[in-house]
């Protein structure tokens, strides 16, 4: 059995007639944590959206656990163990910690399992736990935005895609935040994640592609993509040494 869990062959996404996506392949393994990273308009998002089904493709396959995905709701991809945390986090404002978690286990009817998963998040997020009943609203940027990894994660999901999770936040926040997101990796759920903050994406992840203007322009081990001049050139801010 293949341990592919997402393959994307050929994928192009338009918007009217802008060609977003012009033709992209990726994969993801099984227990991988692969980040997509690039500038703003590079396409990651509009990729993400595809993968998740709330954006049709124009042409090209998306494979999730061996089946194609494309023209499957966003809804039944939840079910089927596709989870994915918004930019923007997405959260219910004027719900309750609580009751945001539980919504996220909404595909789900074990109350008891539901129940020890929210202890599992408040274990992961103890800030969570710290403020359970109170609205989501009334929260930090950085607050929510475990709160919105953690609503995700009650689905059980075999495959999380983060989209920007350190967008707006506090340096020191953003420390937490991928620190919660190597701990996840760790055991073992496979991920997804786009980010502008290449640097900490790259440390983090297994392996790494680069989107550029709607094209894959480089793919490989993470680590190695982090020393590598062109993207440290790129991505990281360096200036390249003069020959």
């Amino acid at each position: 059995m293949s341990d592919v869990v997402l393959q994307v062959a050929g994928l192009k996404v338009a918007y009217g007639g802008i060609q977003a996506v012009k033709g992209i392949d990726l994969e993801i393994r099984q227990g991988e944590l692969v980040t997509l990273i690039g500038a703003n308009g590079a396409g990651k998002t509009t990729t993400l959206k595809a993968i998740t089904g709330t954006l049709r493709p124009s042409s090209g396959d998306i494979r999730y656990m061996g089946r194609s995905t494309v023209g499957t709701n966003s809804f039944e991809l939840v079910q089927q163990g596709l989870a994915m945390v918004p930019e923007g986090r997405g959260v219910f404002t004027r719900m309750t910690i609580v009751e945001n978690l539980q919504m996220g286990a909404y595909i789900r009817d074990d109350d008891r399992g539901i129940a020890e998963d929210i202890e599992r998040m408040f274990a992961i997020f103890p800030r969570l736990k710290e403020r359970a009943a109170q609205l989501a609203g009334t929260m930090s940027g950085g607050e929510q935005q475990m709160l919105a990894m953690a609503r995700a994660l009650m689905s059980r999901p075999k495959l999380l895609l983060l989209d920007e999770p350190s967008m707006g936040l506090s340096p020191i926040m953003v420390e937490k935040i991928f620190e919660v997101v190597r701990d996840i990796s760790k055991q073992g759920v496979t991920m997804l994640l786009v980010e502008q903050n290449a640097k900490l994406a790259l440390e983090a992840a297994n392996r790494a592609y680069v989107m550029d203007s709607g094209l894959i322009t480089l793919g490989g081990d993470a680590k190695s993509m982090l020393n590598d001049p062109k993207v440290r050139a790129a991505y990281l801010g360096e200036v390249p040494a003069a020959a």
